[in-house]
């Protein structure tokens, strides 16, 4: 619950509405939700809860570390569903990737959760309960959160919208909007809403072509909302939002995307853009029909980039040698 739907449980209890600031409190910020462990709560407010409400119950049944320190773990959800979420360490500091589905009905070609196909949604205390979970199992407090993990998050934007809500509530979990990113892989429909609903995040777009037959080929979603649409919804969320940077991501895939002429052709789309582009050499899955670029492929295209002005920026796989990285997350069901 967000902090109006709080507000209207303490009245529903008799219980003062400032009560609600308390649940914020204990639920979001500490952890706590066995209302006999808030004091402070009146007794009729936690008889109440005990009564209306259940805590969300998720079990890490496996953990892996890479190498650089990233860590992916398989959680379970109450109905045995099964998800993934990865910690990638910083200075001090954690980034949490986010899952919002339980697979994914988006299907682009080099995705490794796309094979999965889309079980179901997740629901905005299985996300909270994500951030929660990681955090009891970390030294360093989670910063930053990605909703990058399995799923595309405007395919379930009433529940995802309420995470976020949630996650930038000075009152609730406290993280600044700058410090979450939610990542689409092009619904249009979505990105107007995320306008029209003003939610705090910052956007980012993963383009991944420079044609319409290309992006067709790799991204099916590009059928339904080709390039052009997708810039103009990015230009018209960047106007809205008083010229707020986009992210662009794009992964490069060797002799499909990663040319000259694709680098050019990306300066001259997003010339008009306020954006950031970061580069993802492809992180290669069993079975993927793709390969990864060169280094000097790599280099290449980025230089184009930078020469025309642009900040671009070869994003680092982490997590790779335990398929944590982009493009990786694939959570064996249960049955």
């Amino acid at each position: 619950m967000n902090r109006q739907q709080l507000i209207a449980l303490c009245e529903a209890a008799g219980a003062k509405p400032v009560h609600a600031e308390k649940l914020l409190a204990y639920i979001f910020r500490r952890g706590i939700h066995d209302p006999d462990k808030m004091p402070d709560i009146p007794g009729e407010l936690r008889g109440f809860l005990k009564k209306h409400s259940q805590p969300l119950s998720i079990e890490v049944v496996a953990e892996q570390q890479a190498k650089d320190g990233t860590r992916k773990l398989l959680l379970t959800m109450p109905d045995g569903k099964n998800i993934e979420t990865v910690l990638i360490p910083g200075t001090g500091r954690l980034t949490q990737c986010i899952s919002t589905q339980v697979g994914c009905a988006i299907g682009c070609k080099f995705c490794l959760t796309a094979t999965a196909g889309l079980t179901r949604n997740l629901i905005a205390a299985e996300m909270v309960a994500q951030v929660q979970t990681a955090q009891e199992l970390s030294e360093n407090k989670v910063r930053n959160l990605v909703l990058m993990g399995m799923g595309e998050p405007l395919h379930n934007f009433d529940e995802v919208a309420q995470f976020i809500r949630i996650a930038a509530d000075p009152l609730g979990m406290a993280f600044s909007p700058r410090r979450i990113t939610l990542s689409t892989a092009g619904l249009v429909p979505g990105i107007y809403r995320m306008i029209e609903e003003k939610l705090p995040c910052s956007l980012a777009v993963s383009l991944n072509a420079t044609t319409d037959e290309a992006r067709s080929r790799i991204m099916p979603i590009n059928r339904r909302y080709p390039i052009a649409k997708l810039l103009q919804a990015i230009r018209d969320y960047i106007a809205a939002h008083g010229r707020k940077r986009v992210l662009i991501e794009y992964v490069l895939l060797a002799g499909v995307n990663d040319t000259v002429e694709d680098a050019e052709r990306l300066c001259g789309m997003l010339r008009d853009i306020d954006t950031t582009v970061n580069l993802l050499p492809l992180n290669v899955s069993p079975g993927s029909q793709f390969k990864t670029p060169t280094d000097a492929s790599v280099t290449r295209f980025r230089s184009i980039l930078s020469d025309a002005g642009f900040v671009a920026v070869v994003r680092k796989s982490r997590g790779q040698d335990i398929s944590a990285a982009c493009g990786q997350l694939k959570a064996e069901q249960a049955a």
